[in-house]
C-alpha cells in the first residue's frame, strides 16, 4: 500500500497536533501513513527549513503531504501555508468562531497547552505520577489513604500502565495491587485493601489473550500455562462478584479507554485535563 506522508508542525511539543491528527486519520482504514512530527517552529529560520522539509517530501513521493498544524503566530503559519501540502490548521478553525462566540481576543500565547505556564498544575501531575510509581505492585501499601482510586487483578492485566495514565494525564492518585498466592488461594483480599473497598477497581482479561502476553514475557513457565491463567482470571473475577468490587474486561481496550471507563464510573474527579 502507498503510504502518505502526514507532517505535524507546532511551535511547542508537537503533542496537540499529533493527538488531533491521529484521531482523524484512524478514520482512514484503506491508507497507510507516515507521520513526521516537527516541534518547536518558532522562527522564521525553522519555519522555511519545515517548508524545505514539506516540499522535497512532496516532490519525492509526487504527492503532496497532509499538514496538520498547531502554530500561533500568524507569521509562522503563513510560511508554513506556502508549503506544498493540504495545510490543516487546528488553531485557525477553532479560535476565530471562539474568539466571535465570547466575544473576546485570544491571546495568541504559545506553549499554553503543554508547558509550564501552570506549576501547581505541573506539580500535581508530578505528584501523582510519583504516587502510581510507588505503589505499583502492592508491597507499600500504608499510603492507601492518599489514593483516589486502587487498581486490583492478576498479572498483566494493564494495571501499572493505567495507573500511570491517569497521573500523567489527569493528576489521579492511583496505587495497583496484584493478586497474590494468598489472595487467589483463600479468595480473600487482605485487611490493607478491605480497609479501603470504596477505592477498588478490578482489571480482567480474556485467558487467551493473558496468556499471551505472559508467555511473551516468560515463554513455556508456570505463570504463562493455560491451566495457571485460567485459574487466576476466574478466581480473581469470583473476587470481585465476592467483594462487589466494580470492574472492567481489557482485552479489546487501549489504556486510553480504561481509564476513561473508570473515571466515568466511579465519577472519581479529574484534577487536570490533558
Amino acid at each position: 500500500m502507498e503510504r502518505r506522508t502526514v507532517f505535524f508542525v507546532s511551535d511547542q511539543t508537537g503533542v496537540t497536533a499529533e493527538t488531533m491528527g491521529h484521531s482523524l486519520l484512524t478514520q482512514f482504514d484503506g491508507q497507510a501513513f507516515r507521520q513526521v512530527t516537527l516541534p518547536f517552529i518558532s522562527t522564521v529560520d525553522k519555519a522555511e527549513e519545515a517548508v524545505r522539509r514539506i516540499n522535497a517530501t512532496a516532490e519525492a513521493e509526487g504527492v503532496r503531504p497532509v499538514i496538520f498544524s498547531t502554530l500561533v503566530q500568524e507569521d509562522m503559519r503563513e510560511i508554513i501555508k506556502r508549503a506544498n501540502g493540504l495545510f490543516l490548521d487546528f488553531f485557525d478553525a477553532f479560535l476565530g468562531p471562539l474568539e466571535l462566540e465570547l466575544k473576546l481576543k485570544s491571546s495568541r500565547a504559545q506553549g499554553r497547552a503543554h508547558g509550564m505556564s501552570d506549576i501547581a498544575a505541573y506539580t500535581t501531575r508530578i505528584n501523582a505520577t510519583n504516587f502510581a510509581l510507588a505503589n505499583d505492585d502492592g508491597a507499600v501499601t500504608r499510603d492507601y489513604e492518599r489514593a483516589d482510586l486502587i487498581l486490583v487483578g492478576v498479572s498483566r492485566t494493564g494495571k501499572t500502565p493505567t495507573c500511570l495514565y491517569l497521573a500523567l494525564q489527569y493528576g489521579i492518585f492511583a496505587a495497583n495491587y496484584p493478586f497474590a498466592d494468598e489472595e487467589l488461594e483463600t479468595g480473600r483480599l487482605p485487611a490493607a485493601l478491605t480497609r479501603h473497598q470504596r477505592k477498588l477497581y478490578g482489571l480482567t482479561i480474556a485467558p487467551e489473550r493473558l496468556q499471551q502476553i505472559r508467555n511473551e514475557r516468560r515463554p513455556n513457565s508456570n505463570y504463562s500455562s493455560p491451566s495457571q491463567v485460567d485459574f487466576e482470571v476466574r478466581t480473581a473475577e469470583a473476587i470481585f462478584r465476592r467483594y462487589d468490587i466494580p470492574c472492567i474486561n481489557t482485552t479489546e481496550c487501549s489504556i486510553e479507554e480504561i481509564a476513561s471507563r473508570i473515571l466515568d464510573r466511579t465519577g472519581v474527579e479529574r484534577r487536570l485535563r490533558p
